[in-house]
Order: structure tokens, then sequence, then C-alpha cells
């Protein structure tokens, strides 16, 4: 594929806002992680939450938007950098040619669950009697409206592979004319339906989640958002770029992958042919990493299968916990980072690798420049996404 620029990139998760918190977090060994407290809920187990959502009400133009997930997005939007090469965009092309395709697994469903928590005769309350929160494409709608950007607006929700995704749907815009540089990125936070849905497969652990550890016990939850800004490539050019996507929906299962990996080797398969490089040529992948039993095993086989012992793979996921439909954002940022900067991280809190890691699967951080970076990032239903990005 046509190569498209990165101008500008960021993540806001629970170790801090913007990319340079989440390199320095990386660089320390320091989780986000912390023992859940969010809200009335009594589930024992630990959270990435992201602090100070409380406290930031959306700007008074945008409160019909107002709700944990928009507030996130709104304060994620506003780091590293995004509104100027935003603004530089629509100097360059217009708003009209500018794409907005977001990711997110429960958008404003926080409010929701408000809003029949509170009912006031049977009804929502003033409050919450707003049907711009009530809708998956809440994030989508007020983004665009926030950022005045009017090209085609999209919000991806394939569960914890959306905002990997996103990359994708924008390439294909582009590549198909309707638009000249795109907004990507992904917003998930905590919520109850989050929370105890994901309890109720008992994929929670009770402990911080340990992913490609022999003894992990589940994942823990977390909420974050992420933004790229992203342009055809022009002729000397320099910098990071989106060099190839992979996508494959296997449908073994709603919740679990196929046991042999298929859909997982399928999609970097997929990525790597489109960014048109060999799987030694990857330096850093960032791993799906969950911590649950089955999922990281399946996807440590795949990657065993397809790669050669030199790579550097790991999982970021106990940094941040599992962020649902932000992950792909912010683990695409976390690849970025290792790019750009040669900081390659290790697994956080794991220790003894499970029987079916290769060498690949690495616990501990690496220092050294490499050439191209990839992420994983795949969701219920066998919804998979893999990224290959490179330098220009």
């Amino acid at each position: 594929m046509p190569p498209l620029a990165i101008r500008a990139y960021t993540a806001t998760s629970a170790v801090g806002r913007g990319r340079e918190a989440l390199a320095t977090a990386l660089r320390e060994s320091r989780s986000g992680l912390r023992r859940n407290d969010f809200g009335t809920s009594a589930l024992d187990c630990w959270i990435g939450r992201v602090d100070g959502l409380e406290d930031l009400p959306l700007p008074e133009r945008f409160s019909r938007w107002d709700s944990r997930n928009n507030r996130l997005a709104w304060l994620a939007l506003n780091q590293d950098g995004i509104p100027e090469a935003i603004a530089a965009l629509v100097e360059r092309h217009g708003a009209d040619r500018i794409a907005v395709v977001l990711g997110t697994s429960t958008s404003s469903i926080g409010a929701t669950e408000d809003a029949y928590a509170n009912l006031e005769d049977g009804a929502f309350p003033a409050t919450l009697a707003r049907a711009d929160v009530h809708t998956p494409h809440s994030l989508g709608e007020f983004i665009q409206q926030a950022t005045g950007l009017r090209g085609p607006a999209v919000t991806v929700a394939t569960a914890c592979s959306s905002s990997a995704k996103v990359f994708a749907q924008a390439a294909r815009l582009i590549a198909a004319g309707l638009a000249d540089a795109a907004l990507v990125g992904g917003v998930d936070t905590l919520c109850g339906s989050v929370l105890f849905g994901f309890n109720s497969l008992q994929l929670v652990a009770a402990e911080p989640c340990r992913p490609f550890d022999a003894d992990r016990t589940g994942l823990s939850l977390g909420e974050a958002g992420g933004f790229a800004v992203l342009e055809r490539a022009q002729p000397g050019d320099a910098g990071l770029q989106l060099r190839g996507y992979g996508e494959s929906s296997d449908a073994h299962h709603m919740s679990s992958p196929h046991p042999d990996g298929l859909g997982a080797q399928l999609a970097m398969r997929d990525a790597l042919a489109r960014a048109g490089v060999e799987a030694g040529d990857i330096g850093y992948l960032n791993l799906h990493g969950t911590a649950t039993p089955a999922n990281d095993s399946i996807e440590a086989a795949a990657v065993a299968g397809l790669f050669p012992d030199s790579l550097h793979a790991s999982s970021t996921k106990g940094w941040t916990g599992h962020t649902l439909g932000a992950a792909g954002i912010v683990e695409s940022v976390i690849a970025l980072i290792a790019l750009e900067h040669g900081e390659l991280p290790g697994t956080l809190n794991s220790h003894a690798p499970d029987a079916a890691c290769g060498p690949q699967i690495r616990f501990h951080p690496q220092r050294t420049q490499i050439a191209f970076a990839m992420n994983n990032s795949f969701g219920f239903g066998g919804n998979n996404c893999s990224l290959v990005f490179g330098r220009a």
C-alpha cells in the first residue's frame, strides 16, 4: 500500500496524559494499575483508571455530549500537538477532505447506565435526557463537532480491535479518493457494563495482570484515549509512517480465538504483505497479550509459527490495563515510541513464561534501533487487526 505519514500521535491512559508520560512509564517500568476504586463496584480486581475525569466537564459549547468517555476524548485530543496538526491539514486540504475514524467498544454507555439507575417516573432525568450520548456513534459525532472536520465520520466498534482497525479504514478512505487525510483514534472508559461483563466471563484477575506468565489468572481492565493524524506521504517526507494493515475475521467463537490462531496469523501475514516486508524485518511487536489463559497461549503459538527468534515481542497491558476499544491506538502509540526512540518495552509483572511462549516473547526491555514495528489487536468474534509501522 502507499505509505501514510503520521503527522502527530498521542495517548492518555492510567500512566498519565500524553505520549511522554507513557514513554516515561514504560522506561521506568511504572504501572498505572491500582486496586478497583471505580464507582460503587465491589469487584476485587485491579484497574487502569485515568485520574481527574470527574472534574473535567466538557466546555459549555459541547455540553450535550458530556460523558466520561467524551471527557477522556477531549483530554486526549488536546495533547502532543494534535490540534495544531489538524489545523495544518485543514489549511492544506480543507475540512471537507479530512475523515474522522474512531474506535470504541462501549462509547458513552456509562452515561446510559447512570440514566437508567436514576429514572424519574420511568424517564431519564433531565441532566441525562440527551440522545447524543446514548448512541455508539457518540464519540465520532462529538470529535467531528469538536474539531470542525467535515469529511467522512465513522465509528468502528469491533470490540478490542476497534482502534487498530481505524487505521485500515482510514487507509481505504484515502486510497478510494474519499479523503486526503484522517484523524484516527479510539476512546473507551470504565463503566459497570465493562467491569461486570468481563467478570461474568470469568476473565478478570484479582491481581495485576501478568501477560504470558505461566501462572496468569486473567486481565486487568483499563481506560484510555488516543489519536493519530494521517496523511498521504509526500516525496521527501521524513518521519513515521503506516506501512501496512492486515485484518481477518475467524468467527470461531463469540469470545474465544481460533485454537490454532488462524485468524491471528492471517491478520499478521496480511499486514506484512501489504507493507512489503518480511517477518524478519519486524524489530518490535506489541502483542494483544491480555493475560487470559487461552488468548495468550494461542497468540504466542501464532507468533512463534511466523516470526524468527530475533523478534522482540511483548504485552504492555501491565502498564495500562486492557483498554478495550482504545487498546489498538494506545498500543500503536507504544509501537511508534519503540520505533522512534529504540526503546522496546518488556512485559510488566510477568516472570515465568508460559510453555507456549517462544523466544520472541520478552519480559525484559531492550534498547536498540529498529526499522519496523508492529501492533496486534484482537477482538471478540474473531475481529483481528495487525498494523505495521516504519520510517520514511
